[in-house]
């Protein structure tokens, strides 16, 4: 047997439950240890700023440095332009382009409700002053995460944008991360990386400005900070591995399904599941899986995935492969059927959805638009895509005449008194005590 083997399993409505639910526990349950490490690391941060932060540096990065060197000097990231290839720069500010213009249509406005006898409502909307990115550094540069964090709250009008990533071994930083920030309009960038970046833009130090979100994916003691910071400042996501769903009929190309199942499966931990009613498309798929594995490299990774989370499912009919989709709610799902059209009105719970051929989950990682930070391990339930609204806040506005609060005043009073909130009661007797002529 193939160490990329994939077995086919033929499955009722009522197995399908289970599956959903193990698949949703992935990456849950973070130990003690690291929550005492992390726990550590912030109190550090919070109590010692710079110091903490270079000396955490120097023992998990391997890098020393004094905070003078932590922010990337113009310099650098005008260097780091002149390195990265041109073909890769253009298709960055094409991409960006894309991204940039789908979030500020997405950008919420304010709205007033008058209802003609002097009340006035209303909301505003305001965007935060500061936000905070996070990249990872690690085994690979991810510059798609440079745009996709900070477009949307340079969509949203953010004053300031500042951007955390991991130093290199040298010291330095990757070029083509600094490059993405550079085309994505970040106006600090800190060679600082791990939870203690995390609670360095969470708190503030002499040299990090505090900020009032942090985005961006990390490692798993990257997001048990963003955990436990949470509330301190806000955060996108609380984000878990990988996943893929792909609904498949007759119709779809087998060779294009495997592709798309091993796009997630080269992820850490990443589930890659594809769900169809015809047994025929089940089993070539499978072969292809098995023969484009063989050709890549990670294999390690990639055989890893596929033996413990990956699946290629055969269902009665593809009634069963959404209902499956919609418990599952997976972070990326693809609907690879003749009419692919059909069944969007009936999904409910997904990250993204891909239709048809030719809309291959990577477009949407990369170029499309639409955000990449998606909800994970079940909570597209009730999580959003990361868009413009997380970038700003909404001020609720209350205006009402003399008149418009005495229509009122009694339920008020009442509704005050129920409570036996007798201050709250008497701030609106209050206006009425005076005489007309002194109101």
């Amino acid at each position: 047997m193939s160490r990329f083997s994939v077995p086919v399993t033929r499955v009722g409505r009522q197995d399908l439950s289970g599956i959903a639910v193990k698949l949703g526990m992935r990456g849950k349950m973070d130990s003690g240890s690291v929550i005492d490490t992390v726990t550590g690391i912030l109190e550090g941060v919070r109590s010692r700023g710079d110091e903490a932060v270079a000396e955490y540096t120097g023992r998990f990065d391997r890098v020393d440095l004094e905070p003078a060197q932590f922010r990337v000097t113009e310099e650098e990231i005008d260097r780091a332009m002149t390195e990265v290839d041109p073909a890769v720069l253009d298709a960055l500010r094409q991409a960006a382009d894309n991204v940039l213009a789908f979030h500020r249509d997405g950008v919420p406005t304010g709205y007033t409700r008058d209802d003609g006898r002097g009340a006035v409502t209303g909301v505003i909307v305001r965007p935060l002053d500061t936000v905070g990115v996070y990249v990872p550094g690690g085994t690979a540069s991810l510059p798609s995460s440079v745009l996709m964090n900070l477009l949307p709250a340079r969509a949203a009008g953010v004053r300031r944008v500042v951007m955390c990533t991991p130093p290199r071994p040298d010291g330095a930083v990757a070029p083509v991360i600094l490059a993405a920030a550079r085309v994505a309009g970040a106006d600090e960038i800190y060679r600082i990386g791990g939870a203690q970046a995390i609670a360095a833009m969470a708190y503030g130090t002499a040299t990090i400005p505090r900020v009032d979100k942090v985005c961006g994916p990390g490692n798993l003691y990257v997001n048990t900070a963003k955990r436990l910071v949470f509330g301190q400042v806000d955060i996108d996501l609380f984000a878990g591995p990988s996943e893929i769903l792909v609904i498949a009929d007759r119709t779809a190309d087998p060779d294009f399904l495997a592709a798309d199942l091993l796009s997630q499966a080269e992820h850490l931990m990443a589930s890659a599941i594809l769900v169809t009613d015809d047994e025929k498309t089940a089993r070539q798929t499978a072969e292809r899986v098995q023969a484009r594995a063989e050709k890549l490299p990670r294999q390690d990774l990639l055989e890893r995935s596929l033996a413990d989370f990956a699946a290629i499912l055969l269902v009665p009919d593809l009634d069963t492969a959404v209902d499956f989709a919609n418990e599952l709610a997976p972070e990326h799902l693809e609907i690879c059927t003749e009419d692919p059209e059909q069944w969007l009105p009936r999904i409910v719970n997904a990250g993204a959805v891909f239709l048809g051929a030719y809309s291959p989950e990577p477009l949407g990682d990369y170029f499309a638009g639409p955000n990449h930070v998606l909800p994970t391990s079940g909570t597209a339930r009730f999580f959003s895509p990361l868009n413009a609204t997380d970038f700003v806040k909404r001020i609720n506005v209350i205006h009402y005449t003399r008149d418009a609060l005495a229509a009122c005043r009694d339920q008020v009073v009442l509704l005050a008194e129920a409570e036996e909130l007798w201050a709250h009661a008497e701030a609106v007797k209050a206006r009425f005590d005076k005489g007309a002529d002194e109101a």
